[in-house]
């Protein structure tokens, strides 16, 4: 009989005590920055930090803001089911920081603007701006009850406490703590949380490996099983863990959510130099894959244990993703507190992700929404009490959005496509600002638009195509040898027939590409359009990337670096 992931478990006192505290030092943070010192009284401390924040922390903050609960759980699961293919993910990662070492920052940095999508308005026009934003907050409204919905059930089917409290609970406390401390309480709040997060890692991989025969013994067996194939140099898009998918489709992901990103790019500009930005991405490039890196060894003492007797089709869980829940109530079972750190680090993920996505929100709406229709330019004091306002009037029509997703479960697999087909073409338009001095303004929207589109077309019907079962990926050998309890006849009557209909390989490619391909057509309809539109528009040299100065016209390359020059000229000294 199918069983839910936290059937078994009683949490302790102790383990009670473990997350009250990582919430009451988040709380206590939010208080600290939004009561005493200059209690973020303008919009350059609430949204900068005041431009002193230090390297460390804004490393630690932009690669846990990245982590969330369901990424916390889906990677150990992934492992166990798929293989450690996954852990080519940190490829991605070292991709990203060449980006945005020598491509993005430098551009972003220079302009020091705190709200990213002001720069398509200066490259381009306020069209493609306004159409950037929308898709924005469009995908981040919708990724709200992803990252704040899964935390709150764990913690509720733990308890038994009602999930719609647990919801509201942990949502009024990200709102609470957000909205009155600013950049500066996302940050700390973020480096306390990871390392939670780090500390439930290590302890469950310990325990995990000392109730094994060692990690040696871990390690043969992942072998014997099929998980230890990694590199997959297949150039084939429809394949599910390919190096290059990894490598160059995950990479760009990785820049467009980490720097070409409100949430990422407002940190790093919080600094004060350059320098601090680059190591700043260095650390943060090291984080995420020390994160990763623990995911995978878990997963790997995941299928270590449970190598004869898989959960799923032996029908103790539901869904594979529950299967690292289930390990922990095993070990936890023993070893008190394990069940109350695990919880607060999948809570801690989300929160992280939730307060850095608000504060970024809320930058991002005042700039584009409230100062438009004002009058006269606010007050640093009244432009600081608008932004923690916004915080709370957004977090709230969020947190409504949970409890709806709490009785529609399909958001969710709805609101995943909706951030790859948007993200995409975002992450296109900076890119052919950045790097096509030819690109002009009918390129950039135009391009947007055909790509949004695009995307969508190819990605719409492959969820759909999934959800009905059409589409799967092909698992590593799962065993059920091993287990007690398993009522073979119980498989025999869930199998289903055979269905002939397959979908056409375009809607077999993997997920994994939808961000890589939405952004490269963004790319190829702009420059097309751009070609056959010619502009006259000068553009200030400081928007482009300094890779794209070999290009330039001489008068261009000379001076300051704040010259002026036409794209056509651009374009025949490329011809």
């Amino acid at each position: 009989m199918t069983s839910h992931i936290f059937s078994a478990l009683t949490l302790s006192a102790f383990d009670y005590a473990i997350f009250i505290c990582m919430l009451l030092c988040s709380t206590l943070i939010g208080i600290y920055y939004g009561c005493f010192g200059t209690k973020q009284a303008t919009t350059k401390e609430y949204l900068l930090g005041g431009k002193s924040m230090k390297i460390i922390p804004i490393a630690i903050s932009v690669a846990i803001s990245h982590i969330s609960g369901t990424l916390f759980i889906g990677t150990v699961a992934d492992v166990y089911r798929y293989g450690a293919s996954v852990w080519l993910f940190v490829t991605s990662f070292i991709f990203m920081a060449f980006l945005a070492i020598f491509v993005y920052l430098p551009v972003f940095f220079k302009l020091q603007i705190t709200n990213i999508y002001e720069y398509l308005e200066r490259r381009f026009d306020r069209r493609t701006r306004i159409l950037a934003f929308v898709l924005y907050v469009l995908s981040d409204i919708l990724m709200f009850p992803i990252l704040a919905y899964p935390p709150a059930l764990t913690f509720a089917t733990a308890s038994g406490i009602n999930s719609t409290l647990c919801a509201f609970i942990l949502c009024s406390i990200c709102l609470f703590y957000t909205s009155i401390g600013g950049l500066k309480t996302v940050v700390w709040t973020d480096f306390v949380q990871f390392g939670v997060i780090m500390v439930t890692l290590v302890t469950i991989f310990a325990i995990g490996v000392n109730g094994s025969d060692g990690f040696v013994s871990v390690w043969n067996t992942a072998s014997a099983g099929g998980r230890l194939e990694v590199f997959n140099f297949n150039l084939d898009f429809t394949a599910r863990d390919g190096f290059w998918g990894y490598f160059i489709a995950c990479g760009t992901t990785s820049t467009a959510v980490i720097i070409v990103h409100p949430t990422g790019i407002q940190k790093f500009l919080s600094l004060s130099k350059y320098k601090d930005c680059v190591w700043s991405v260095i650390h943060t490039t090291i984080s995420m894959c020390v994160f990763h890196t623990f995911c995978i060894l878990i997963g790997l003492v995941v299928y270590y244990k449970y190598k004869d007797c898989d959960p799923l089709t032996s029908h103790i869980v539901s869904k594979h993703d529950q299967v690292f829940p289930y390990f922990v109530t095993e070990i936890g079972s023993s070893v008190p507190g394990v069940s109350g750190l695990f919880i607060a680090a999948v809570c801690s993920a989300a929160l992280s992700t939730m307060s850095s996505n608000l504060n970024a929100l809320s930058g991002v709406i005042y700039k584009d929404v409230v100062c438009p229709f004002l009058k006269n330019t606010p007050s640093e004091k009244t432009g600081s009490d608008i932004l923690k306002l916004t915080v709370l009037i957004v977090g709230f029509l969020c947190t409504c959005l949970v409890f709806l997703v709490e009785r529609m479960g399909q958001i969710f697999s709805i609101s995943l496509t909706v951030w790859g087909i948007t993200q995409g073409p975002i992450f296109g338009a900076f890119t052919l600002g950045v790097l096509f001095p030819k690109a002009n303004r009918k390129g950039a929207l135009y391009g947007m638009i055909g790509g949004f589109i695009s995307i969508a077309c190819l990605s719409i019907p492959a969820k759909y195509f999934q959800m009905q079962g059409l589409l799967t990926y092909a698992t590593k050998p799962l065993s059920t040898s091993g287990c007690i309890f398993y009522n073979q006849t119980l498989l025999s009557n869930n199998t289903t027939s055979q269905i002939s209909f397959q979908p056409p390989t375009i809607f077999k490619i993997s997920f994994f590409n939808y961000t890589f391909l939405g952004a490269a057509m963004t790319v190829i309809y702009g420059v097309i359009i751009s070609f056959f539109t010619k502009s006259d528009t000068r553009v200030d040299k400081k928007l482009l990337s300094p890779v794209t100065y070999f290009c330039l016209c001489k008068k261009t390359q000379d001076g300051d670096g704040a010259g002026y020059f036409n794209v056509d000229e651009a374009l025949e000294r490329l011809n």
